[in-house]
């Protein structure tokens, strides 16, 4: 069996491992999913009436792609967490020892995630279009293509987060360390508010974030709005990101060992 083919299997069975879980744990998934309910409802009835965004035909078209966006990155951090866990419990030593490829080991935990994230995607997604009212301006096809979009760019951070996790001493650690940067990421951007009602030196770094460029694509899609250059450059971004820190994350899982 060449290492492509191997890698591939090995992968699908590790993330089948961590997908089982998840109706063992029902818990864990609730809690992932109410947090992106509470962002929709508090945002759209406590701030919906007070913004306004020219170009939309309501706050609530402006913000729910914005909120997508945030929740899907506040997702990939289950990814560290999992795998600070895993080493915290001597389970990496165990999975070095078997005649299995060791990128699987942090492959399949991204695919795993991936597809938690698609189920939280998908409870938004309800929540947003019936008491929300929010509505697919755009095509079908331009609809699906803002929420590939999303999802990679999640499972990009998601790589992310796991040399995080294989970097950090803890579980406590990584879910802390996971969750820091992610706000600046996503309150500094065009997730919420227009960043040009942002500070004169705040502003470019907004327009700069990728975390922006990523929604402002899957934000135009969703509304039926040009796109521009922002669907491909969020592409490049996304793969450009699991090109350095996959290869950074088997690097540091190779050399990492249980505490």
């Amino acid at each position: 069996m060449d290492l492509v083919t191997m890698t591939v299997k090995d992968s699908w069975v590790e993330a089948e491992r961590h997908l089982r879980i998840i109706p063992r744990n029902i818990e864990l998934l609730m809690f992932a999913t109410i947090q992106p309910i509470m962002f929709v409802v508090l945002f759209v009835y406590v701030f919906g009436g007070a913004i306004e965004v020219p170009g939309f035909s309501s706050y609530d078209q402006f913000l729910i792609p914005g909120i997508f966006s945030q929740s899907l990155v506040f997702g990939s951090a289950f990814t560290g967490v999992g795998l600070a866990e895993d080493l915290s419990k001597g389970l990496v030593d165990r999975l070095r020892s078997l005649p299995m490829s060791r990128a699987a080991v942090i492959i399949g935990r991204t695919i795993s995630d991936l597809v938690r994230n698609v189920i939280t995607f998908l409870v938004m997604l309800v929540v947003a279009i019936w008491p929300i009212g929010f509505r697919f301006e755009g095509s079908l096809v331009e609809a699906v293509l803002a929420t590939l979009l999303l999802l990679l760019f999640s499972f990009a951070l998601s790589w992310v987060q796991a040399l995080m996790g294989l970097s950090v001493g803890s579980v406590e650690a990584a879910n802390s360390a996971g969750f820091i940067w992610m706000f600046p990421v996503t309150f500094v951007s065009s997730a919420f508010v227009d960043p040009a009602s942002m500070p004169d030196w705040l502003e470019p770094v907004a327009d700069a974030n990728p975390f922006t460029i990523v929604t402002n694509a899957a934000r135009a899609l969703y509304n039926g709005n040009p796109v521009g250059n922002n669907a491909i450059y969020s592409i490049l971004w996304s793969v450009g990101i699991i090109v350095v820190f996959a290869g950074l994350s088997i690097r540091k899982f190779n050399r990492s060992t249980s505490a």
